[in-house]
């Protein structure tokens, strides 16, 4: 197999990167839904052995409080992660680091 241009490299590295990210996001999806649905569940169990009913415990906010709120950031977790505007957002964030590479690089030849 020959060798691997730079062009190549960093499509190679971008990839591996976007994978990452997708992984992440499963990841913390996987979590969200573990831990809310024992959350849920205790709740449930914790209240009936106290005596309240099932349907009680069930509309209460404080049971879904925490899937809400943790929703809504694997929400924006999400549309990071999928969005169209991603490819925007990784040119954005190189444009950036290009820019603050430079202003050292500028700080440095103040010095020379």
């Amino acid at each position: 197999m020959g060798t691997i241009n730079n062009y190549e490299k960093a499509k190679l590295d971008e990839a591996r990167l976007k994978v990452a990210k997708i992984k992440g996001f499963y990841s913390h999806l996987t979590v969200y839904l573990v831990i809310n649905t024992t959350l849920t569940i205790t709740k449930l169990m914790g209240n009936s052995y106290y005596g309240e009913t099932f349907m009680g415990p069930f509309w209460h906010f404080s049971t879904f409080a925490t899937w809400f709120f943790w929703g809504i950031g694997l929400f924006f977790h999400g549309l990071k992660v999928f969005s169209a505007n991603s490819a925007f957002m990784m040119k954005w964030e190189e444009r950036q680091i290009q820019k603050f590479m430079e202003n050292d690089r500028n700080e440095v030849e103040k010095f020379k």
